[in-house]
């Protein structure tokens, strides 16, 4: 059985680890730096899937009073398929949605079609816009 549950300190090795065999860790982003973040700042939308193997899946989720944001999620590779991303990720709309939180977005690397798949089975829309960003700390 497959529990939802706020993430916790002692999690940061297998969440990370889980990240690493996603592909959602990017040189230019510190892991750990990002969960030490996300625990600073609305820890309560940080979730984790976990069972008798660990963590197998992992959310977060931000909302700043305008729109909610979604990252980080990802389920183990051998667990694909078992509904775990979407338990996540419904959890953390919800979460979102008792904020009063009206919309939630999220960004998709191009390339990855798989996961564009996945969003759009769930009910998320495509939209034809421009990301900009600017590094205000470095990792």
């Amino acid at each position: 059985m497959t529990t939802i549950r706020p993430f916790e300190g002692p999690d940061s090795e297998a969440v990370v680890a889980l990240w690493q065999e996603a592909g959602l860790v990017r040189p230019w982003n510190d892991p750990y730096a990002d969960i030490e973040r996300k625990v600073a700042v609305q820890p309560e939308l940080f979730l984790v899937a976990e069972d008798a193997d660990g963590i197998v899946g992992s959310v977060m989720a931000g909302y700043d009073g305008h729109r909610g944001w979604i990252y980080y999620l990802a389920s183990a590779a051998h667990r694909r398929g078992e509904g775990i991303g979407r338990a996540l990720l419904a959890e953390a709309e919800q979460r979102l949605l008792s904020m009063g939180c009206p919309k939630v977005q999220l960004m998709v690397r191009r390339e990855n079609d798989e996961v564009m798949a996945f969003y759009d089975q769930v009910g998320y829309e495509r939209f034809d816009v421009s990301l900009t960003g600017k590094r205000l700390i470095s990792d």
